[in-house]
């Protein structure tokens, strides 16, 4: 979504698009927490905390970060053509601040964006949202073995260097927008001073989902294997979080897609059912794979299945119709039901399926649009052209993410080192690095938690629950 800012002629502002962006931006930020949840639950019980600390310490990092130089980066003029965004421009969100007059209200001024009547600041405050979770995603990857000072510093340079650069790219009128200076103009010429056939990324594919993809991989492969991937049980420690988690993001993923329509108008409307249709198709194509291969349908699977459909509809939202959400939904969540296994034998610790729902997903819905928009795609009669400019800008951001990435990944690698020592992943990230737990385990061994049947009895009988003595030998007196 690209809205530029207005030296003269400023519109009104528009009070029901200000809102819809503000609690667009609301719901994307719950979807962090969110993610927290599904990736606790995935992980075991000693590193559930670690889980999600590192998506709490997104937050921190890159809600800096992003109002410093961020924005500028991914929304200001050209630098480096087209590369990203002039960090100095609006630095620090100078030159955004809305002029009151002497009573107190609004001149609007350059800190309304063109075509919306949205201020400035409500469109930062929402694209803060997008570059937290993008951030957040990637801890998937290197669940239970990674330094967290070295997640932190890690956060903040990638979203530096990686992410503004191809929000920049693909959103601020870079090298992968529609703008005449794209990589779509020079492949398919210029029409009315923009790209004849444009890119189309609705709410994030290339940006959020391929990005944080390869740099989860990236980061994997850097990282080592866990100690005992593929020997030892790493099963979900607790479903229930991993299903709430997952409600938690199919919840505030309304924001994400409908708000990226940049007004409460028929186009969020769309992209909000194309995202309900999508993730519930996709989460039925998951199970149905499930229950091909090993005969059962697993509340992991569920929630797995729909992730996969809102990362798959989130570049095409805008541009199917329902029927088509619905087929590009269940092919999501068949081909990333494979794709997640695949790690076991390509020797790929992706812990928590990053590369193969993110990166995964976001292809199939990134080039899927080539094939069902409805004003473009190949199915709808218009040729090859938009899958052609869909391919090209999902490779662009694999090569530029991935490359990036590994520099970055190589340089904290040979300095600070990104790997937890060895007696920390075996006695569990979260005390070894939080000095928490998740669980109150000594309480337990010790009976501070009773069994249901036994707190009944102890309230029955206050003697009950008590521990009886016991004798030298060990017996129960």
């Amino acid at each position: 979504m690209r809205m530029s800012l207005l030296a003269a002629d400023p519109p009104l502002v528009d009070t029901g698009n200000n809102a819809w962006l503000l609690t667009s931006a609301a719901l994307v930020l719950l979807m962090t927490p969110g993610l927290a949840f599904f990736y606790g639950g995935m992980v075991r019980r000693k590193n559930v905390l670690n889980m999600l600390m590192m998506s709490f310490g997104a937050m921190g990092v890159v809600g800096v970060v992003y109002v410093l130089w961020g924005y500028s980066m991914s929304f200001a003029d050209n630098v480096a053509g087209g590369l990203f965004g002039n960090p100095a421009t609006f630095f620090g969100m100078k030159g955004l601040f809305p002029e009151l007059n002497a009573d107190g209200t609004d001149v609007v001024s350059n800190s309304v964006l063109s075509g919306s009547g949205i201020t400035a600041l409500t469109f930062v405050a929402f694209q803060l949202t997008f570059a937290i979770i993008t951030v957040a995603l990637i801890s998937g990857s290197v669940a239970d073995r990674m330094k967290f000072s070295s997640w932190l510093i890690f956060a903040g340079i990638w979203v530096t260097l990686v992410y503004f650069p191809l929000a920049h790219m693909v959103w601020g009128g870079g090298l992968l927008s529609g703008w005449e200076n794209g990589i779509a103009a020079k492949l398919f010429g210029v029409t009315d001073g923009a790209a004849t056939v444009a890119p189309i990324d609705f709410a994030g594919g290339t940006v959020v989902h391929i990005n944080a993809g390869v740099a989860g991989g990236v980061l994997a492969f850097l990282l080592g294997k866990r100690r005992g991937f593929g020997s030892e049980p790493m099963r979900p420690h607790n479903v229930p979080f991993v299903m709430l988690g997952a409600g938690l993001l199919w919840f505030g993923w309304f924001g994400f897609n409908a708000g990226s329509a940049g007004a409460a108008n028929g186009s969020a409307g769309l992209a909000w059912l194309n995202t309900s249709t999508a993730s519930s198709a996709a989460m039925l194509g998951w199970l149905g794979v499930e229950m091909l291969r090993d005969k059962k349908a697993t509340g992991v699977g569920a929630a797995s299945g729909v992730v996969a459909g809102l990362v798959a509809i989130t570049p095409a939202a805008g541009a199917l119709s329902p029927v088509g959400s619905i087929v590009l939904g269940l092919v999501a969540g068949g081909i990333c039901s494979f794709a997640v296994g695949l790690k076991y034998r390509m020797g790929l610790d992706d812990s928590l399926d990053v590369v193969g729902v993110h990166l995964v997903g976001g292809i199939v819905g990134t080039v899927g649009v080539g094939f069902l928009s409805t004003t473009s795609g190949l199915f709808y009669g218009f040729g090859g052209r938009q899958l052609v400019v869909q391919i090209v800008i999902a490779a662009c951001a694999i090569v530029f993410s991935g490359v990036l990435t590994l520099l970055i990944g190589l340089a904290l690698k040979r300095t600070i080192g990104i790997r937890a020592p060895q007696d920390s992943e075996f006695e569990g990230l979260d005390t070894a690095s939080h000095g928490e737990s998740a669980y109150d385990d000594e309480a337990m061994r010790s009976g501070g938690i009773l069994s249901h049947a036994g707190a009944i009895r102890a309230s029955a009988d206050p003697g009950a629950g008590a521990a009886a003595p016991v004798n030298k030998e060990g017996a129960s007196a």
